[in-house]
């Protein structure tokens, strides 16, 4: 199966509610054959749960993420994972800094999206995930731009629980733009016709 690593520094804010938007996205599409997602921190506050703020925006979300474990970022976590998604630049860099044989897989969030959005659709049928990130990856290294003055989400530790709302918002729609270019729109439910 599948598996996604999201990263950030404590493993107590963004990535423990961007593991539980993206989870919750790529569940939608794909019910019991989504990857398994993940979180760790760069300096993870080992064993810490998520913070107050970060669970009360992402339940407002309508995600759970209440019995979150924070776990430190540790060498070759991040080779075992098929994707790694970073909450800022430095998160990634750090990464492929230590892991330089890891760095076809290691993205940003919104360098993820924007990178996926530029491929052909996802067609019908079962989607091959490794190869839309494969793909991603051959769009980066051939020089898509992306927007490099926009690849980070703020980290709110410390700050009031509005701005958690505001990043547990971003993070919930950059998580959706994702999880559709892994395996496309969430599928339409069927509805049954009464017998004439």
């Amino acid at each position: 199966m599948t598996s996604i690593l999201v990263v950030c520094t404590g493993n107590v804010c963004r990535s423990p509610m961007a593991e539980g938007f993206l989870r919750t996205a790529l569940e939608r599409r794909l019910g019991a054959d989504a990857p398994a997602v993940t979180s760790a921190g760069t300096a993870g506050w080992e064993g810490s749960g998520a913070m107050p703020e970060s669970v009360q925006a992402a339940r407002e979300r309508g995600v759970e993420i209440g019995g979150h474990v924070a776990q430190r970022l540790v060498p070759g976590m991040a080779g075992s994972a098929d994707l790694v998604v970073c909450m800022a630049a430095e998160h990634r860099d750090a990464i492929t800094a230590t892991e330089p044989g890891v760095a076809r897989a290691v993205f940003t969030l919104k360098e993820l999206a924007r990178l996926l959005e530029q491929l052909p659709p996802v067609g019908a049928g079962h989607p091959d995930l490794l190869a839309r990130i494969r793909d991603a990856d051959r769009l980066r290294r051939d020089g898509f731009p992306g927007n490099p003055l926009d690849e980070d989400v703020v980290d709110p530790l410390g700050m009031p629980l509005d701005s958690y709302r505001a990043i547990a918002w971003e993070l919930d729609e950059w998580s959706d733009r994702v999880a559709e270019g892994l395996a496309g729109p969430v599928p339409v439910p069927t509805t049954s016709r009464p017998e004439a």
